[in-house]
């Protein structure tokens, strides 16, 4: 039991169920602002044109309501009252709700995507541009060190059989010298 929930606290906590438990929270939200714009907004610009209001009280009546009923004759009060009713008013408010809800999000996703790209691209020119005043400072730094390089020494010439007797002979007076002044 315990292994179980260690197993469940990892899936948790892992970012995709975060992002998505955010993302239903914000979609929710987002939910109720296309609601508000369908109601709000649209169906009344549309009522104007259509001639009806509210799309919600478009429907047939299938069966009466029960003898006697006396209420309104609205969609809501009809479907409470136990009337089998036909709404499509209802259903093509949903369809355009869900119409609106799925353009917004396309063009949500668009800009983010523009933008992603965009960003990206920026961060690609940046580090290209870093690269090359890199390779640039490194080439300078190599010519300068070329440049500030001594001279290579020149080789020292090769020594025959007579001056190596000579030198022999010098060391072994300076010895001498050197023996006779202690």
């Amino acid at each position: 039991m315990r292994k179980f929930f260690q197993e469940f606290q990892a899936f948790i906590s892992k970012g995709n169920v975060l992002d998505l438990a955010v993302a239903v929270i914000i979609g929710a939200a987002f939910s109720k602002i296309v609601d508000s714009l369908v109601k709000d907004i649209i169906n009344p610009i549309l009522g104007v044109i259509v001639g009806r209001p509210d799309f919600t009280n478009l429907f047939i009546v299938l069966k009466d309501a029960p003898a006697g009923y006396t209420g309104p004759q609205t969609y809501e009060a009809l479907v409470k009252a136990g009337a089998t009713v036909f709404g499509y008013g209802a259903f093509l408010t949903a369809v355009v709700q869900f119409l609106l809800l799925a353009f917004s999000v396309f063009w949500l996703i668009k800009i983010v995507v523009t933008a992603r790209a965009r960003i990206a691209a920026e961060a690609a020119r940046l580090l290209a541009d870093k690269n090359a005043e890199e390779k640039k400072a490194a080439d300078e730094a190599a010519k300068k060190a070329a440049a500030e390089k001594p001279a290579p020494q020149p080789a020292p010439a090769p020594v025959n059989a007579e001056e190596l007797k000579l030198l022999a002979e010098i060391r072994d007076l300076l010895k001498a010298s050197g023996n006779a002044a202690k």
